[in-house]
């Protein structure tokens, strides 16, 4: 990528300012394609420790970088404002990407940075016996799309759903049950999963009233735990339950994850987990609690309960060890909620403690809660919205958009409005209202807190899901109507051939921005990719679309006796170029859509 190879040249151009030992260059993009294709406030840094003048330095390092010559896709660098250094590519080496996209196809982004590692990544881990809420659709959206973007980099990725299904929680839920039994009999194989929500909600409400029942439900976790048949048996018919609705959610969202493994799998992988630490010398007794007292933590990590029961965070380190043991990951990423970031701080310091691994093998990339305006959902008070709701809600919005022809104002193209009335529109409705609720959620910086509003949520313009999947329906709608076949493998050595012959001028501003954006898509998916960050695929996607869309307002692609274009026929190298220029475009967005787990669809 330009990037690197700009990194490596400037690095050797330093050198000769006296600066030793590691240097380390940030490159971004210009906002202003009048500021170059990339900038970069080295010298600003570099004046700091040599304490000079940023401004002088910079224009120092660009004559010297002139002299012993810049990379050969480089056609200028400018020092500018109090110290950047700002830099333009060759008209030659944006259209060598043009081809380069073409050429890859639904491979076009994809590196190799993961070669030979292997990350497991842990997500969605919804809570047996509650209906799929609103607030796992983000640890389950952001940890698919950072699957999706880590393999697309060439890591070897697990997906460890990894449930919660068991804990206190479950003690609870069985005193409910089972006090609903003395009074009528229930069969537990019969229960809904709105059945165990609504049972797991009256306890809360009857303990208000009644506190004695927060000891008998310990009771009965306890009995859980030593695996007594009574409490087992109510037990595996919540867990069959809510699996069977999960699943139906997944498929709904179009989530597979590689391994299914609850709490209750570690059962019989904790007590060498405690021998560990006994080993260490780690494990410590307070009233009558087993703790690991942990330096730099006012608070304890404890590992089991006063009366024996053990804790979430026992259960997460036999899940590491069992991790290491069958995978040997070179990292282990947690997406869950920031409310949790104590605990992954607790666990990740325990083992590094064990020997269980670094602490840079443990990452936890926390998300911000979906909220009410007025606080946090709470299934204790049965206020959570249901994900399946917000689904179908959604879908329906689409329905209605669809069948108007129209989106939100954006007129859909005569080419592709009407196609949904073939059968097809369920399908659409179904993608375009998941891709709104998916592409919501990902466009935001995860470590930001959501205010659940429907129309915010379920909007189909502008900066949405749906305004992409139009742009890319947009692109395929005119390559289906192009006069001429062009098919990629003929137009990768004919569209190179005429950019060579063709200088920057002869193309118009929307065509060349066009070009000046579509090669950043690998530098995106690869600092997504290392950041956890599905974000960023978000805002390059949208800032493309604009782009073409504006592109294909003001310029006329395909060749048609009948149109003309500033005066005079379109050219048929003109139409061929554009119509690559369009491929192109369609081919990214199809790529980003996929990483972001977003369908792209081809009619709309």
């Amino acid at each position: 990528m330009f990037a690197e190879e700009i990194k490596k040249s400037l690095v050797r151009v330093i050198r000769d300012f006296g600066v030793f030992g590691e240097i380390k260059i940030s490159l971004e993009h210009p906002s202003d394609l009048a500021h170059g294709d990339y900038s970069t406030n080295v010298a600003m840094e570099l004046a700091k420790k040599q304490n000079k003048n940023p401004k002088e330095l910079a224009e120092e390092i660009v004559s010297k970088w002139k002299d012993v010559g810049l990379p050969d896709f480089v056609e200028k660098v400018e020092a500018a404002g109090a110290g950047f250094i700002n830099i333009w590519l060759k008209f030659t080496a944006l259209s060598r990407q043009l081809t380069e996209v073409l050429k890859n196809g639904d491979g076009f982004g994809r590196s190799d940075g993961g070669k030979g590692k292997t990350m497991v990544v842990d997500y969605s881990s919804p809570n047996i016996a509650k209906p799929f809420g609103i607030g796992h659709l983000r640890s389950t959206n952001l940890g698919q799309a950072i699957y999706n973007l880590s393999k697309f980099c060439g890591w070897k990725v697990i997906g460890d759903n990894h449930l919660g299904d068991w804990g206190t929680q479950f003690g609870r839920l069985i005193c409910q049950i089972e006090i609903k039994n003395q009074k009528s009999k229930i069969k537990n194989k019969e229960l809904t999963i709105e059945d165990l929500e609504r049972l797991y909600v009256e306890f809360h409400k009857d303990l208000e009233t009644k506190p004695e029942l927060e000891e008998e439900a310990r009771m009965w976790f306890k009995k859980l735990e030593e695996g007594d048949s009574e409490a087992k048996e109510i037990w595996q018919a919540c867990v069959d339950i809510s699996l069977k609705e999960f699943n139906r959610i997944y498929d709904l969202l179009g989530v597979k994850i590689d391994v299914t493994l609850g709490e209750s799998f570690y059962q019989d992988k904790m007590d060498e987990v405690l021998e560990d630490c006994r080993n260490k010398g780690l494990l410590k007794e307070s009233e009558g609690a087993l703790v690991v007292e942990l330096p730099g933590m006012e608070v304890p990590a404890m590992l089991v309960k006063s009366d024996g029961a053990t804790t979430y965070l026992l259960r997460d380190l036999a899940a590491v060890k069992f991790r290491i043991r069958k995978w040997n990951p070179d990292l282990i990423v947690y997406e869950v909620g920031a409310d949790q970031s104590l605990h992954f701080q607790q666990l990740f310091k325990i083992c590094e403690l064990l020997g269980y691994g670094q602490l840079n093998q443990f990452v936890h990339v926390s998300h911000g809660l979906i909220r009410w305006p007025t606080g946090k959902f709470s299934t204790r008070t049965g206020e959570t919205i249901h994900l399946e709701k917000v689904l179908n809600e959604a879908i329906e919005r689409a329905k209605k958009i669809a069948n108007k022809g129209v989106n939100n104002g954006v007129a859909i193209d005569p080419a592709i409005a009407g196609q949904n009335a073939t059968g097809r529109g369920e399908k659409i409705a179904q993608a375009v209202g998941i891709g709104a609720i998916k592409y919501n959620d990902l466009k935001q910086n995860s470590k930001t807190d959501i205010i659940f509003d429907w129309e915010q949520i379920l909007t189909l313009s502008g900066n949405s899901g749906p305004y992409l999947q139009y742009t890319y329906a947009r692109t395929q709608s005119v390559i289906s109507r192009s006069n001429i076949k062009y098919q990629i493998s003929k137009t990768q050595p004919k569209t190179q051939n005429e950019l060579n012959k063709i200088t920057i001028q002869q193309y118009n501003n929307e065509e060349i921005a066009l070009l000046r954006t579509l090669y950043k898509f690998p530098e995106v998916v690869g600092e997504a990719a290392r950041t956890y960050s599905p974000n960023l695929v978000c805002n390059f996607l949208f800032d493309l679309a604009q782009k073409f869309n504006l592109f294909y307002d003001k310029h006329r692609i395909l060749v048609d006796s009948s149109q003309q274009l500033v005066g005079r026929r379109l050219t048929e190298e003109q139409s061929h170029f554009r119509l690559a220029l369009t491929i192109a475009v369609g081919q990214i967005l199809k790529n980003g859509l996929t990483l972001l787990g977003i369908e792209p669809l081809e009619r709309m």
